[in-house]
C-alpha cells in the first residue's frame, strides 16, 4: 500500500483508482427485504440482485475490470481453434508462473473436475490446509476423501498468527505414514483458505510441504484462485519476503508446484479458469478431458473476450497497488466492527470480512444454522447480501449424518475496486444495530435440502417469528428510514 498518512484521524485505506462508469443501486424498504428473504428461502444465493443494495456475497466474477481489460476485450480473436487470443493468454501465464503447459477451462471448479477425474481414485486420500466446498465434492464423487492438516491456530477466531492457512508439517507426515504415499496422489494447498476466513499460508511453509512431497514422491497442487491476497500477505507479513517483488514471490511459489489451477473469476478479475504445469506427462493426462468437458484446447469453454481480459488482469495482479485493495479494505471493515465489540476473524484475511456467528448469536444452536440465520438477518437489516460459511456449507455423509462445521462465519466479501468506504461504513452501522438487537435473531431449518452443495440452492424457513419481530424493532428505531 502507498505510504499515505492522514494529518488528522485514523489512517484509512486509499482507493488507488478512480470511478469512470457507475451502476445504480437499489435500497428497498425493510418490509420488502423481509419478503424477498422469505421468497428466497432464507438463502442469500437465491435473492434477486434487484433486491440487493450492497452485494457482498462473493468476489467471484464480480470484481471490477480495469479500462485496459475492457479495451483488450475488443481485440479478441474469435476463432474456435488456434485463436491468437489463446496464445496471448498462454504467453502471459508462462511469463508469470513459468509453466510450459496451459489448459483452459470455463472456471475453477471445472479445473477441479478435470484434476479429480485424472488423479483421484477410489479410496484416494487428499491432504490439504483446508477444504473448499466444490473441491471436496469433486474428490468425494471420484471416490476419494479429504484430510485437513491445518495448524492448530487455524481454528482460533481471534489470533495474531500471520499465516493461519499453513499446513502442519508434523500432521502431514503422520498422515502419509498412516495412509501410505501410494494412496495419496497429491497434496493440495489453497492460497487463502476460503472457509476459515481467507487465511494465507507462508512461502516458507510451502517450501516445507514441497520437501515432504519430494521425500514421499507425492505431487503438490496449488489452488491459486485467491493468490492475489496471499501474495499481499506474504510480502507484508513474511520477513524474508519483504524485499521480494510480487512477481518474484509468485514465481517462487509456482516453482514449488507440480500443478497450479485457478478461477479467473477471482484471480485476474475476469471469468474463466486455467490449469498450468511444467510437466508434459501431467499435461498429457489432463489434456484429453478438456475437449470432452470444456471445449477445444484453445478456448476451454471461455469467451475469447474473457480470455483477453484475463491476460491483462493477471498482469495487473502483479501490481502491489492493485492487490492491496482487497486486504486493506477488509482490514478496515474488520477493525471498525471490532471497535464496536462485534466478533470477527482476526487477523483479517483476504476475500472478505468474516463475522463469527457463534459469537454474534451464541443463543442459536449449530443445528439451526447460526451463520445462515445471521446472513439472513444482515440482509433484512441492511440490504447487504453476505454468505454463510458454516454448517450449511457442509453436506451430510452417506449415512445422512450432518457434520457440524468447525466455524460458523458470515462472509462479507469485498470485490476489488467495487465499493466505496462510505458503503463499507453503512454496512458496519447496520451490523452494529443488529448486534445490539442480536437476541431477536432466531434459527433456521431446511425445508428443501439438496444432497450436494445444499448451500447453493437449498431453502430454509425461520424456526419462529423472529424476522417479524426484527422488522418491528427496525421501524421503532429507524422510523421511515430504509
Amino acid at each position: 500500500m502507498s505510504q499515505i498518512k492522514f494529518f488528522q484521524g485514523d489512517n484509512l485505506p486509499l482507493e488507488m483508482h478512480k470511478v469512470r462508469i457507475v451502476q445504480k443501486l437499489n435500497l428497498i424498504p425493510v418490509e420488502q427485504r423481509m419478503k424477498a428473504m422469505s421468497e428466497a428461502g432464507n438463502n442469500t444465493f437465491l435473492l434477486h440482485n434487484r433486491d440487493v443494495f450492497l452485494d457482498m456475497l462473493t468476489d467471484s466474477g464480480v470484481n471490477a475490470m480495469s479500462d485496459r481489460q475492457l479495451a483488450a476485450m475488443m481485440e479478441a480473436d474469435d476463432s474456435y481453434a488456434g485463436s491468437e487470443t489463446f496464445f496471448r493468454l498462454e504467453a502471459k501465464i508462462r511469463e508469470i508462473f513459468g509453466t510450459e503447459f496451459f489448459l483452459p477451462a470455463h472456471q475453477g471448479r471445472a479445473c477441479e473436475h478435470i484434476i479429480s477425474k485424472v488423479f483421484v481414485k477410489q479410496d484416494s486420500v487428499i491432504p490439504m490446509n483446508y477444504h473448499f466446498t466444490t473441491t471436496k465434492s469433486h474428490i468425494t464423487l471420484n471416490g476419494g476423501r479429504v484430510e485437513e492438516v491445518y495448524i492448530d491456530e487455524a481454528l482460533n477466531i481471534t489470533s495474531n498468527h500471520p499465516f493461519k492457512g499453513n499446513i502442519d508439517i508434523r500432521k502431514l507426515v503422520e498422515l502419509i505414514k498412516k495412509e501410505g504415499a501410494d494412496d495419496i496422489p497429491f497434496v493440495r494447498m489453497e492460497a487463502g483458505t476460503n472457509l476459515i476466513g481467507g487465511q494465507p499460508f507462508s512461502l516458507e511453509n510451502m517450501r516445507q510441504v514441497r520437501k515432504v512431497c519430494d521425500e514421499y514422491g507425492i505431487m503438490l497442487i496449488l489452488d491459486a484462485s485467491l493468490l492475489a491476497d496471499n501474495l499481499y500477505f506474504i510480502k507484508q507479513r513474511e520477513k524474508d519476503c519483504r524485499n521480494m517483488s510480487i512477481r518474484e514471490i509468485t514465481r517462487a511459489m509456482a516453482d514449488l508446484c507440480d500443478i497450479i489451477y485457478f478461477s479467473a473469476r477471482k484471480l485476474g478479475c475476469a471469468r474463466g479458469g486455467a490449469i498450468c504445469t511444467d510437466k508434459s506427462e501431467l499435461a498429457d493426462k489432463m489434456r484429453e478431458l478438456v475437449p470432452l468437458y470444456e471445449g477445444f484446447l484453445t478456448y476451454g469453454g471461455m469467451s475469447v473476450r474473457e480470455m483477453e481480459a484475463m491476460a491483462v488482469g493477471l498482469k495487473e495482479t502483479m501490481d502491489e497497488e492493485m492487490i492491496n485493495q482487497g486486504p486493506e479494505f477488509i482490514a478496515c471493515m474488520a477493525e471498525e466492527l471490532q471497535k464496536r465489540g462485534i466478533p470477527v476473524v482476526t487477523p483479517p484475511g483476504g476475500l472478505g470480512c468474516h463475522i463469527d456467528a457463534m459469537g454474534f448469536v451464541d443463543h442459536i444452536p449449530q443445528t439451526q444454522y447460526p451463520a445462515g440465520a445471521l446472513a439472513a438477518a444482515i440482509y433484512i437489516a441492511s440490504g447487504v447480501r453476505g454468505m454463510e460459511r458454516g454448517t450449511m456449507s457442509e453436506q451430510r455423509d452417506e449415512n445422512g449424518v450432518e457434520p457440524l462445521s468447525n466455524m460458523e462465519l458470515v462472509r462479507l466479501a469485498l470485490p476489488r475496486r467495487v465499493f466505496t468506504l462510505s458503503q463499507v461504513m453503512y454496512a458496519v452501522d447496520r451490523i452494529t444495530w443488529l448486534y445490539e438487537n442480536r437476541k431477536l435473531i432466531g434459527g433456521l431449518k431446511f425445508i428443501e435440502e439438496p444432497r450436494v452443495l445444499r448451500f447453493f440452492f437449498g431453502r430454509l424457513a425461520p424456526t419462529n417469528d423472529w424476522q417479524d419481530r426484527l422488522v418491528k424493532k427496525f421501524r421503532e428505531d429507524f422510523g421511515d428510514s430504509l
